[in-house]
């Protein structure tokens, strides 16, 4: 018996088909025939129970069967911002992390301190989709294009706002500690820095915009490794 099979069709009642790159695994390397049975994701919280009709070459063609609507697994919204690492390997294993782990959102941020000035979205977006297939989320996490670190601090955010840094001159307090203090069904938005850390001015800037200064403990962590800390945190406070 063949184990089934997770696809990421955003319009999976629509449009009767596998994108083509769903396609192509499913029939070339999978070896899906038609009456095998699959779940289709949506991205939007739904699954579908659906069986193959059609498997060609470039072409695999799909009847769905039953629509099993799913409870998201955490209460609110987890928003990480964060500025993407000089390397780029470290920023895609922190995204399909994360992913796995639960988050809503990843947002990119252009730091005064950032080594990366560009990000390719599209590259990330194709990761999110094969964790959230791996670890079988039903939400797809949304990506934003990098962002100047000024303008997303100005914006206005619902629920409770953090920034994380290294500076001992500013007052920080726990994140952890502070996340447990509000309701779970809160929003959570995380800024995580560069390399280099944030710059003061942009801490105190943040702070000044209803920012809370925070630290992720005891330790000095990597990029990556503080982002993924941040959302294991606020998934933690959440159930």
């Amino acid at each position: 018996m063949k184990e089934t099979r997770y696809f990421y069709v955003p319009d999976a009642v629509h449009v009767h088909e596998l994108p083509a790159d769903e396609a192509s695994h499913a029939v070339k390397v999978l070896r899906l025939t038609a009456g095998d049975e699959m779940i289709l994701m949506d991205g939007q919280g739904v699954f579908y129970r659906a069986v193959v009709t059609v498997a060609s070459n470039h072409h695999c063609m799909y009847d769905i069967q039953e629509t099993i609507p799913q409870e998201h697994p955490w209460q609110g919204h987890i928003h990480l911002a964060i500025a993407p690492t000089k390397l780029t390997d470290r920023i895609e294993w922190m995204v399909e992390k994360a992913v796995e782990i639960g988050v809503d959102e990843i947002s990119f941020l252009d730091c005064k301190f950032s080594e990366r000035k560009v990000i390719k979205t599209s590259r990330l977006d194709k990761i999110v989709v094969a964790a959230m297939k791996q670890s079988r989320k039903a939400w797809k996490t949304e990506l934003h294009e990098m962002i100047p670190f000024k303008d997303f601090i100005a914006k206005e955010r619902d629920g409770s706002k953090y920034l994380a840094h290294c500076y001992e001159e500013v007052e920080r307090t726990s994140l952890f500690d502070e996340l447990r203090k509000h309701r779970p069904e809160e929003h959570t938005t995380i800024l995580i820095g560069p390399e280099g850390d944030f710059s003061i001015d942009e801490v105190k800037e943040a702070v000044k915009r209803g920012y809370q200064s925070v630290h992720l403990g005891t330790s000095r962590l990597r990029t990556e490794t503080a982002g993924l800390s941040a959302v294991m945190m606020a998934q933690l406070s959440k159930y």
